[in-house]
């Protein structure tokens, strides 16, 4: 008797949802309405006998068992798009896929992108975005760039560079709080926070003996919390590469000397193990190194 396979059209709708954890944002890419997606997923439950998907109003978040089968699912489809088809042309083949966080897309990739792509013309190359410490998982993508710890089992991963991070503030925000001399004084302002840069380590190098703080805005993306201090909600950290141009223009003044040689986060390239790398992705991951290398 032939097994009853999963239709393929519900795999890719699975993928994508939840690579963006929305389904409505999945539709838009695969050229279909929400309503259909919705129809392809819950074709996919009928047929697995089980939920992949736990709704959260516009969200959606994978179960425990699809988080499972959504490594299955993506191993499948790679292998898929990886055979090699004769009859196509070859330039067609030579791709590589990169998925990059927003701010280090905006910042740091797209303005070297050109030196890449006019070196390996006959190489395209696709961007994807994902957001930092919550997508953990490698997409269909050949190459991610992750900023974490660095801690990704059973990848391959390669730090791209250190970079310190320091205090900042817009000049309209100081004149609303008394004056910042020193760390100490930082007790007088709204300490923005972010999981991608905690304020605990930099503490102990100013020598405060204070505790991550617990009130204030959260943003969980280094452009937009580049952007909140900006527009005068607090005290961030950042780093030179986002902060450089705003600093040089007056948005944002830095505070102190005192910086975090070190973060606890940094940018890594990361890919899966595999015997041997396709020549273009190959080409594109000594390129990264070599430019972010300094």
């Amino acid at each position: 008797m032939a097994t009853r396979l999963p239709p393929v059209h519900a795999l890719s709708a699975f993928e994508a949802a939840a690579r963006f954890g929305s389904f409505a944002v999945a539709a838009e890419e695969l050229c279909i309405t929400p309503s259909a997606l919705s129809h392809r997923i819950r074709l996919l439950e009928e047929h697995l006998c089980e939920r992949v998907f736990v709704r959260e109003g516009r969200s959606v978040t994978l179960t425990e068992f699809g988080r499972r089968y959504l490594d299955v699912v993506r191993n499948v489809l790679r292998t898929l798009s990886d055979f090699p088809l004769p009859n196509k042309a070859t330039q067609n083949q030579m791709r590589v896929k990169v998925t990059v966080p927003p701010t280090f897309a905006r910042y740091m990739f797209m303005p070297r992108l050109a030196e890449f792509t006019s070196k390996h013309p006959d190489i395209e190359v696709e961007v994807y975005l994902f957001v930092p410490l919550y997508d953990l998982s490698l997409s269909e993508s050949d190459v991610e760039v992750r900023f974490g710890a660095g801690e990704y089992p059973n990848l391959v991963t390669k730090k791209l560079f250190i970079e310190p991070s320091f205090a900042v503030a817009s000049p309209a925000y100081l004149k609303t709080i008394p004056k910042i001399s020193t760390p100490t004084d930082l007790r007088h302002a709204c300490l923005l926070r972010s999981a991608l840069e905690p304020w605990q380590p930099w503490f102990e190098v100013a020598g405060l003996d204070w505790a991550e703080p617990t009130h204030g805005l959260r943003v969980d993306d280094l452009g937009l919390l580049l952007e909140a201090i900006k527009h005068g909600h607090g005290v961030g950290l950042t780093r030179q590469h986002f902060a450089q141009e705003m600093i040089d223009n007056g948005e944002v003044i830095r505070l102190f000397d005192t910086q975090l040689a070190t973060p606890p986060h940094a940018y890594h390239l990361v890919h899966e193990a595999q015997p041997s790398l396709r020549p273009e992705v190959a080409l594109f991951i000594e390129w990264m190194q070599s430019v972010f290398k300094d």
